[in-house]
């Protein structure tokens, strides 16, 4: 991942400079020659602005150029006046042979090039030429004459490509070393920002080699709902693993007590008829104890990110067929359910938490059972838990009573039918969704409420 993310970044960096470096010299060319042709254009008004003319129209020239090239020799700048049959070169044109010069027309502005020239040694050459016409008007004898002439400024071709040569050495020079170091930096930065990911890595790592049973809880925000899954998926399967133990643990004990009644009956000599009914009776017993030990363990099986399951329709099954059985007691279910309430877990869990609370409440209730689900409040990033509740008008159990009753195997009368199982199984459903077992008097029905909170989930 980090070598993907620092290619296609090296990537994008290098086009973003090459982009950048093309558009600065694209630039720079623009602007060094509107700058030459702005400098040729000032040398030339300097020059109309300073040069004479004597009454015979010669040429009086400038005391002192705008530039000291144009007195050196060879210096690739030159200046030149012409007029109609005449012209004036400033000191450096004094042996190269220059182009053609021809007279403009006043205000006519002319800029060509690159010419060819030859300096004062045979060797050939190239020069800007930047033209301008000007006008001189004279008085004589009160009629007004014009003196038409024109100042060229000649450059040499190659100074503008030198610029450039220099100024693109120089940013491509300045743009390579700062490409290495934002590539460096940018190294930096992405081994940094990355750095969580490997520490989650490396606790992974610890996990399944046993080094450490979780990992750790201080990590990034956007990591946070990756190590909260890991988390709660090392301890679901951690609890799945000891549900299992003890399932077997506690049916390898509940089995103890049948055979050992079997075999102090065969040892007592019992009749044959005797011990084919205490066979049938023990049998009975281990049946009903292998039934309830799987669907313990079947119950604890669930998946830990299930899809959400609506809860109405097997309420309606399950209470259609409590009816049926009470209907003797002519007891009645009210339904008070949430439509976006949702069970995030098995259906099978949902109809074993459903099944033994409800039957519960119609064992003890006189005539009313009401059955409340909402749902929870919502969270970010998180599904919404539920609050599931079975009220009943029945006796009610006193308060000091209840943990009594919620132990595995105790009836809340020994004069009811019944394994004492049934809530047993309903906190082993709720201990595994990390859910909460509330019991308590009924504010709707005065009977007993069984609430059952489950939290939001991941």
């Amino acid at each position: 991942m980090q070598s993907r993310q620092m290619l296609a970044a090296s990537l994008g960096l290098v086009a973003f400079l090459a982009l950048a470096g093309y558009a600065l010299d694209s630039a720079f060319v623009d602007v060094a020659s509107q700058g030459q042709r702005d400098r040729l254009r000032g040398f030339a008004l300097t020059y109309a602005g300073d040069v004479e003319f004597a009454r015979d129209n010669s040429i009086i020239p400038p005391d002192a150029p705008p530039d000291e090239r144009f007195e050196r020799p060879g210096s690739g700048t030159y200046a030149a006046i012409v007029l109609e049959g005449s012209a004036w070169m400033s000191g450096s044109a004094h042996g190269p042979r220059l182009p053609e010069l021809e007279l403009l027309e006043p205000g006519q502005e002319k800029i060509d090039g690159p010419l060819p020239i030859s300096d004062s040694a045979d060797q050939p050459g190239e020069v800007i030429r930047y033209g301008r016409g000007f006008a001189l008007v004279r008085e004589s004898g009160g009629v007004e004459t014009e003196l038409p002439y024109t100042v060229y400024i000649l450059e040499d071709a190659g100074t503008l490509p030198r610029q450039v040569q220099v100024f693109r050495q120089a940013l491509w020079r300045y743009l390579g070393v700062a490409g290495i170091v934002l590539l460096m930096l940018q190294a930096l930065v992405l081994r940094w920002s990355l750095r969580p990911l490997r520490k989650v890595i490396s606790e992974l790592k610890r996990v399944q080699r046993g080094q450490a049973n979780r990992m750790g809880e201080l990590h990034p925000r956007e990591l946070e709902p990756l190590t909260d899954s890991i988390n709660a998926l090392i301890e679901s399967e951690r609890q799945n693993l000891e549900h299992q133990r003890n399932t077997m643990s506690d049916l390898a004990h509940s089995l103890k007590t049948p055979l050992a009644v079997l075999r102090t009956r065969l040892e007592a000599g019992a009749s044959d008829e005797e011990l084919r009914d205490e066979l049938q009776i023990q049998l009975r017993r281990m049946n009903d104890l292998v039934g309830y030990q799987l669907g313990r363990a079947a119950s604890s099986g669930h998946k830990l990110f299930a899809a959400p399951v609506e809860i109405e329709p097997y309420a309606e099954e399950i209470v259609r067929g409590l009816e049926k059985i009470y209907a003797a007691q002519g007891v009645i279910c009210e339904f008070d359910i949430d439509p976006v309430a949702r069970f995030h877990g098995e259906p099978g869990d949902l109809q074993e938490l459903l099944g033994n609370l409800l039957e519960n409440a119609f064992k003890w209730a006189k005539g009313r059972v009401l059955l409340t689900v909402k749902s929870g409040e919502p969270q970010p990033d998180r599904r919404p838990g539920i609050t599931l509740a079975v009220d009943d008008d029945g006796a009610g159990i006193a308060p000091d009573r209840i943990a009594h009753v919620l132990q595995r195997g105790v009836r809340g009368d020994e004069r009811v039918q019944g394994h004492g199982i049934g809530l047993a199984i309903v906190q082993d459903i709720v201990g595994s969704y990390r859910g909460e077992l509330r019991v308590g008097p009924s504010p709707e029905l005065g009977g007993t409420r069984f609430e059952v909170v489950f939290p939001p989930g991941l």
